[in-house]
């Protein structure tokens, strides 16, 4: 009776099928890479397989700098003005422009980079090909099809990418130098599928590119701020760990490092469709009926919380026969540090709850910013200290600690603040 009652309900349905949607996307996206994943780290090995790593963690500030805050705001506002098609119009005109500008920006940055530093300029292909991706994620505008609830296109969209990609793997990538092919075959998918994607929203969505004025380019900028500095503060802790160790050790220790994080990442997508399905149902409920709203966050938070953590601690017992199946032997370095990083599933599943859902759709943007600013910044110190103490470990244990500390802060926050 309950589940009829649920699914009765027109919102409960739309976000059931969103989850459903997304959830799709994170296992095709997971189960591919479960035959490339594999087949690379045994024939790039772990140094060149290290190498990959590297230029993807240095690239990711670049597309972290062109998605500003808009997965969210963009999100968020589309969400709100849906039955608006002028207003979406505008919207999803000045967000992409102001993308577009953004990218110009950070290709120029990556160009000089790449010129004037011995270690980019002795493997610029790497990076340029990687930058692709950069191109692909501003064409894809998820955000967009977050905003109206219709998961369907992203899941589908990103299915083909992911079929492009793994038949492309194993047709080029032969051995240990054909590495420059995993970028570039990578990046070659999001660029085709972003534009097809581009053609489903103008032409089944109603929605007609205007150009925007310098106004309306300002309030996307001013819009997306506050969560554009917590996305780079969460940076810190989340992709400057790659970058910060491959700075300092070897490109076959960060190839151990790399499978370690690379599996928790897929193991950790498997939970995440939730909190993206539930993030604009979260926006609507809490500005039309604010106690529903809080209702919905405790039961949240508890289900996510017992569903994640029972997840992390599966895991870590299968650590030395995920790794041994998914890396092979050359990668036993993996098993310890993925024991660890497991955990990071637990904490990101919680922490999502409690900042996005909470502390974001209740208004509370500022003080989410200042909290993942503040410990982004003691991360990297901790960051550094524990790498030079325990190497790769350390950046394990760094991140993990990172997590735990954000869900603290912001559960002591949402308490005395009411919200839980």
């Amino acid at each position: 009776m309950r589940i009829t009652s649920l699914l009765s309900n027109r919102d409960h349905r739309r976000v059931l099928d969103n989850i459903i949607s997304l959830t799709g996307i994170q296992l095709v996206q997971y189960l591919l890479p479960l035959v490339t994943f594999p087949y690379l780290t045994r024939v790039l090995g772990p140094s060149n397989f290290g190498k990959v790593a590297f230029a993807v963690a240095f690239i990711a500030y670049f597309q972290l700098l062109t998605d500003y805050g808009f997965n969210f705001s963009a999100t968020r506002e589309i969400s709100i003005h849906r039955d608006d098609p002028e207003r979406v119009s505008r919207i999803y005109s000045s967000v992409m422009a102001t993308k577009t500008l953004l990218l110009t920006v950070t290709f120029t940055a990556m160009l000089t980079l790449i010129l004037l530093i011995d270690r980019f300029r002795s493997d610029y292909l790497l990076y340029i090909f990687t930058y692709g991706l950069v191109v692909g994620n501003l064409l894809f505008p998820a955000w967009f099809f977050q905003g109206v609830e219709r998961m369907r296109y992203i899941s589908i969209l990103r299915i083909v990418s992911s079929l492009i990609y793994t038949a492309l793997i194993f047709i080029i990538v032969r051995g240990p130098g054909d590495y420059l092919y995993v970028p570039l075959i990578n990046s070659a998918g999001f660029i085709v599928v972003g534009l097809y994607s581009q053609r489903i929203v103008l032409r089944e969505f109603g929605v007609n590119f205007m150009v925007p004025s310098l106004a309306d380019i300002r309030e996307q900028l001013l819009e997306g701020w506050h969560l554009f500095i917590s996305t780079l503060a969460i940076s810190l802790y989340t992709t400057s760990n790659r970058f910060i160790l491959g700075l300092l050790v070897s490109s076959a220790t960060l190839g151990y490092y790399a499978v370690a994080e690379d599996i928790t990442r897929a193991l950790q997508g498997l939970v995440s469709p939730i909190s993206q399905a539930i993030y604009p149902y979260f926006s609507r409920i809490q500005r039309d009926d604010r106690e529903r709203a809080r209702y919905e966050l405790r039961k949240m938070l508890v289900f996510m919380g017992a569903l994640t953590f029972i997840l992390s601690v599966a895991l870590a017992l299968l650590a030395p026969v995920i790794v041994g199946i998914l890396a092979g032997p050359a990668y036993s370095e993996s098993i310890p540090l993925l024991q660890v990083l497991v955990f990071i599933v637990f904490a990101v599943g919680v922490n999502n709850i409690l900042g996005v859902q909470g502390l974001v759709s209740f208004g509370y943007k500022e003080k989410f910013t200042r909290i993942v600013i503040f410990v982004g910044v003691v991360h990297i110190g901790l960051l550094l200290g524990l790498v030079m103490l325990l190497g790769s470990m350390g950046a394990a244990v760094a991140v993990v600690t990172t997590e735990i500390i954000i869900g603290i802060i912001e559960y002591i926050l949402l308490r005395r603040m009411g919200v839980l």
